[in-house]
């Protein structure tokens, strides 16, 4: 499909990429981004399939899908496809995101330090009541420490803020019982895309895109594989 295309040209398509592709290619760059750090600068198709269990053929048929980028007699050079594929998932410059609900998985969101490494900033949480977190007297309330601490800020201040500071992704960690509410309220302020932590299914407006993170679900798909692995044994 990309023979034609110069390469590392991004390709004209007609249909759209499927999300098991999309999946492909950040698992790609976590791995290309690990044998950088390695020293390793080249790698195959054969060796990035057998490092996650994919065939050769996949992994040049995903990239081919954008373009042509590997080298006769090198394979792929990895400082070369990692801003590649990060200017396909849209991640080369760096977005800014809100956190919705502060509660103990929010605060643990604000502690994981990769989100900034792949190029998704924290800049600002929301809760009903943030001043349930503890601070000084007339100062801000926080999370996180040094220069990396987000202001929390009121849900009622969540139109005024993300116009603001740009946003347009949001990860929403407030109960299953608020969570529709609130997610209404991201996309009246101007959010584009959610990844929702809450254990329900949202109704959103077609041009909102939702990604869901259900943990018990990814326990259950685990707890499968094992019990079959171990019938197969």
């Amino acid at each position: 499909m990309g023979g034609s295309s110069r390469r590392g040209e991004r390709t004209d398509r007609d249909e759209p990429v499927s999300k098991a592709v999309v999946s492909r290619l950040s698992l790609y760059l976590r791995e290309l981004q690990q044998l950088i750090r390695d020293g390793q600068e080249t790698i195959s198709s054969t060796q990035l399939g057998a490092l996650l269990g994919f065939t050769d053929a996949q992994v040049r048929k995903d990239l081919a899908t954008f373009g042509q980028f590997g080298h006769p007699g090198i394979g792929y050079r990895c400082h070369e496809l990692i801003p590649v594929i990060r200017t396909i998932l849209g991640t080369s410059e760096s977005w800014r995101v809100a956190l919705l609900g502060v509660g103990n998985l929010g605060r643990a969101l604000v502690g994981y330090k990769g989100f900034r490494k792949q190029g998704f900033e924290l800049v600002a949480g929301f809760d009903l009541d943030p001043n349930q977190l503890e601070t000084g007297e007339g100062q801000q309330p926080s999370l996180g420490g040094g220069a990396e601490a987000i202001p929390i800020y009121p849900i009622s201040e969540l139109a005024t803020v993300v116009r603001q500071q740009g946003i347009r992704m949001a990860m929403l960690a407030v109960p299953a019982a608020a969570a529709q509410s609130v997610a209404d309220q991201a996309v009246a302020a101007g959010i584009d895309g959610i990844l929702n932590f809450a254990p329900v299914t949202l109704n959103l407006p077609e041009h909102v895109r939702c990604i869901g993170v259900d943990l018990a679900i990814e326990l259950e798909q685990l707890a499968f594989a094992v019990v079959n692995n171990a019938n197969k044994a």
